[in-house]
């Protein structure tokens, strides 16, 4: 079994904003394409890909929810982005039997030493957030390395220096930095933003944070509502709708 660090100089991790995630699985591409081609491991496989059963494995997987409001208000779709949350108390390191799961002092990113892994799956059964995968072609467990070969890697741009998610997310939902410090740039998020924590009931203390989506004003039902009744004229899309129509 492998024992877990008692504290970490770094908590390097995700803040992930749901209110700006367009659901285009930009991430979740890049992520399979550096993880292919990157020199560390075993490439991620894929299996009958352009079949009728096609078999992969990912680090990142991107779900989408149809939410209503408590109050009642129109229902809208929210992307939920999942990876591996590098928790503190990670209890994926702690059952593996060989040692191939590993945290890391330096910075507190949880990794799989692919060398010492025997394919059991017993981390992936304790892991609460089903964020590890057995890669069927490889048999050894992948996980999130938040590219380790890439945010140290002095010869990439600054710019480059963080995981391939986070420099490919075009809508900029994806943010990376060190949660332990709370100047840091992602912890002044979730500060403003009252970022959580996703099932901290599970006791696995996650390091990455999630944005809740912001609440919508008015719902275009209102809106529409609002004009049938003959109120003020509605802003916005409709607004602009109402002009444009009175100007034929």
């Amino acid at each position: 079994m492998t024992s877990l660090p008692t504290t970490t100089e770094r908590k390097l991790g995700l803040v992930i904003d749901l209110d700006t995630c367009v659901g285009c699985h930009a991430c979740v591409v890049a992520c399979k394409g550096w993880n292919t081609v990157a020199d560390d491991g075993a490439p991620l496989s894929d299996v009958d890909a352009y079949g009728p059963d096609p078999v992969g494995t990912f680090l990142n997987r991107v779900h989408s929810f149809e939410v209503t409001p408590d109050d009642g208000g129109a229902a809208r779709v929210v992307h939920f982005p999942r990876s591996c949350l590098h928790c503190e108390d990670a209890p994926c390191v702690t059952v593996c039997p060989t040692g191939a799961s590993f945290k890391r002092a330096e910075d507190g990113i949880v990794l799989v030493n692919e060398d010492d892994c025997m394919g059991c799956g017993l981390c992936a059964w304790a892991c609460p957030y089903g964020a590890r995968e057995l890669d069927l072609a490889a048999g050894v467990m992948k996980k999130c390395t938040l590219c380790v070969d890439r945010i140290y890697n002095e010869n990439l741009p600054d710019a480059d220096r963080v995981p391939a998610c986070v420099r490919t997310c075009p809508a900029g939902a994806r943010h990376f930095g060190d949660l332990g410090d709370p100047e840091s740039e992602v912890s002044r998020l979730v500060a403003a933003r009252d970022g959580m924590a996703l099932m901290p009931e599970c006791g696995t203390k996650p390091v990455n944070r999630y944005l809740p989506p912001r609440p919508r004003d008015v719902t275009s039902d209102e809106r529409l509502d609002d004009a049938a009744e003959g109120s003020d004229r509605p802003s916005g899309f409709l607004g602009w709708l109402d002009r444009m129509l009175e100007a034929l």
